[in-house]
């Protein structure tokens, strides 16, 4: 297994369980710092994708669009949100990595 499949593993699981410990204040720093290194791994061709996923869960109301689900919806929510800023981190990171790709000689 790569290391950028292990970083992924532990972004979501790390979104999974910060959305159910509310009191923990560096669990947004925590969930940031994981987008941002995993970011780095993701291919070319894969980073158009990121981008389309985390505007659709900050921007369009993804995250929380599983509220109506009786029971589990808002837990489906704070994972989802937590995830976003995972990914919102991430795509920065793809956009710097495209950049400077674009850039260099």
């Amino acid at each position: 297994m790569s290391i950028a499949k292990i970083l992924w593993i532990v972004s979501f699981l790390a979104a999974i369980v910060f959305s159910f410990i509310s009191d923990f204040q560096y669990a947004a720093v925590i969930l940031a710092l994981l987008g941002l290194v995993s970011g780095w791994f993701v291919n070319a061709e894969h980073r158009s994708g990121l981008i389309i996923a985390s505007v659709f869960l900050l921007i369009a109301g993804g995250a929380h669009a599983w509220g109506s689900i009786p029971a589990i919806g808002e837990y489906f929510n704070n994972i989802f949100s937590a995830y976003a800023s995972v990914l919102a981190a991430a795509s920065l990171t793809a956009i710097l990595k495209t950049t400077w790709e674009r850039l260099k000689p």
